[in-house]
């Protein structure tokens, strides 16, 4: 991943979370991050999804707190390198919600 990661500015996000805010991320209390929890038909699409997102990942070397048990996936994002969330958070955020989609 190229650059050093910065923390969002206000003016970042109210230009970046409405959109993820809509499909139903949530900020963390007492936490610069972001949630969601996410239900499947069964385990076999959840590890799927979850097999999907390991590998983007790992392209992007910035990976998800995450929890998983049967058909659901809790997911944590936030930007250890500067303690909070980054563009980082934003984009495998927007990745995540498309491999959700495509398996619904």
């Amino acid at each position: 991943m190229a650059g050093k990661a910065h923390r969002l500015s206000a003016e970042e996000r109210e230009q970046l979370l409405p959109n993820l805010r809509a499909v139903g991320w949530n900020e963390v209390d007492a936490r610069d991050a972001i949630f969601k929890e996410f239900h499947f038909k069964d385990f076999n699409r959840a590890f799927g999804f979850m097999t999907r997102v390991a590998l983007q990942a790992e392209k992007l070397d910035h990976h998800p707190e995450w929890f998983n048990v049967y058909n659901k996936v809790h997911i944590t994002l936030s930007t250890h390198e500067c303690a909070g969330l980054s563009e980082r958070d934003i984009n495998l955020a927007t990745f995540i919600e498309q491999v959700a989609a495509s398996l619904s």
